[in-house]
């Protein structure tokens, strides 16, 4: 026989035993379709991690007053029970013992506070954040909507978030408009673009030391050091710890009253855990492509039952016993690829649905996904009707035709 004939043979067996294969069907469907719609999502939000890492200073190391294990991975939080030294202070002399530190450029101190923020008569509590404006242009690579970045010439003087521009209050709050943060007047000499630090209000640490409570002169809510290479930061964060241990006469970790993170270990972290995560899922998907290939192992050995005495016939009229077992595989791939075929369509539905609703832009069914989701889809079904086809290229003429 040809390969036609083997097709027309097993769609014919196929469409003949409707209820059974569809059910089977199913079953690759739902494996197909969480695959690959599993590996649409990593793919996406791991091209969206990537995006926003390009875009991270990577340069970065963090010094905050506390210290637990945890913060020292995957940066400073406020765990209440674990934190030792918890009103510990970081000041000018914690910047003077790091500063000679190499492969250094900048360093600076800023503060940090949840103030209320006035702008014609509607106000609202906003982060007010304190930096020394002769560094930090120099730390950050913010996009402006408009405007600039802070400059030491004046103090009371802010850059602010775009929300905070053009959603916080009922009139957007334009360049060199009059704020009011906690009765002091700002002036606004810049907006950031959307996206970069959008709830934030940013001022020379001399003035936001005006305006946020409890807030002392020289005393630091953070330490920000840039280093001059990714390559050096693990160098350089060590060679931090080792001089603050010896400036706040630190003798071991359990009396760390300090946490220094870097913003590279943080990024490894993340894409650490989103692999995990991603494997994990697809994992569990993969375990509905194993019930999908039970489902058609299942219906293919009913199907050679129920077509014994056929089978019978067609070797007393001279069909070979690989043309018995190219006719059931054909029909098993037959399952499967229409499962898959199916399961894409689902999966395309899956993410166009998704996409958007998790803030992903652009997140599509990749065309190699597609054509492995059929292959898959394909291969599991070929192998799961393998062992029923043998049995029935096996069958003697003879006793196939006396079966009832």
């Amino acid at each position: 026989m040809r390969n036609s004939s083997y097709l027309k043979m097993a769609i014919s067996i196929l469409f003949h035993s409707k209820i059974r294969s569809w059910l089977t069907i199913i079953g690759i469907v739902i494996g197909v379709g969480a695959v690959v719609t599993i590996m649409s999502l990593s793919n996406s939000m791991s091209a969206d991690l990537q995006s926003r890492l390009a875009d991270m200073d990577l340069t970065s190391v963090t010094i905050t007053p506390g210290y637990t294990k945890a913060s020292s991975v995957m940066g400073p939080r406020d765990m209440s029970g674990s934190t030792s030294s918890k009103d510990a202070e970081l000041t000018k002399k914690d910047i003077r013992a790091i500063k000679l530190i190499d492969n250094i450029d900048y360093i600076y101190g800023q503060i940090s506070g949840r103030e209320s923020v006035s702008y014609m008569g509607k106000s609202a509590t906003l982060s007010i954040n304190g930096v020394d404006p002769q560094v930090w242009q120099y730390t950050v690579t913010y996009n402006m909507e408009s405007g600039r970045l802070l400059e030491p010439t004046y103090l009371y003087i802010a850059v602010i978030g775009y929300k905070v521009a053009n959603e916080m209050y009922d009139n957007q709050i334009g360049l060199n408009r009059i704020i009011t943060v906690n009765g002091k007047s700002v002036r606004v000499v810049g907006i950031l673009a959307s996206g970069e630090n959008d709830n934030a209000v940013i001022m020379p640490i001399d003035a936001a030391v005006g305006v946020i409570q409890d807030s002392t002169p020289d005393v630091y809510d953070s330490i920000v050091v840039k280093v001059n290479s990714v390559d050096n930061v693990a160098t350089v964060k060590q060679e931090i710890e080792t001089k603050l241990m010896i400036s706040r006469h630190v003798m071991n970790d359990k009396e760390k009253d300090f946490t220094v993170s870097d913003s590279l270990s943080r990024a490894e972290s993340v894409t650490a855990m989103m692999s995990s995560i991603s494997l994990f899922l697809g994992a569990i998907a993969g375990v509905s492509l194993i019930v999908g290939s039970v489902g058609i192992a299942n219906t293919m050995f009913t199907s050679v039952m129920e077509k014994t005495r056929e089978i019978g016939t067609m070797k007393a009229i001279g069909a070979t016993n690989k043309d018995i077992l190219m006719i059931f595989l054909f029909n098993s791939a037959m399952v499967g690829f229409v499962g898959g075929v199916i399961g894409i369509l689902l999966s395309i539905i899956l993410t166009s649905v998704m996409g958007p609703a998790m803030g992903i832009s652009g997140m599509t069914v990749a065309p190699y996904l597609i054509l492995l989701g059929i292959s898959i889809a394909v291969f599991i079904g070929v192998v799961s009707g393998l062992v029923p086809a043998y049995n029935a290229s096996r069958m003697k003429p003879v006793d196939a035709l006396r079966y009832e």
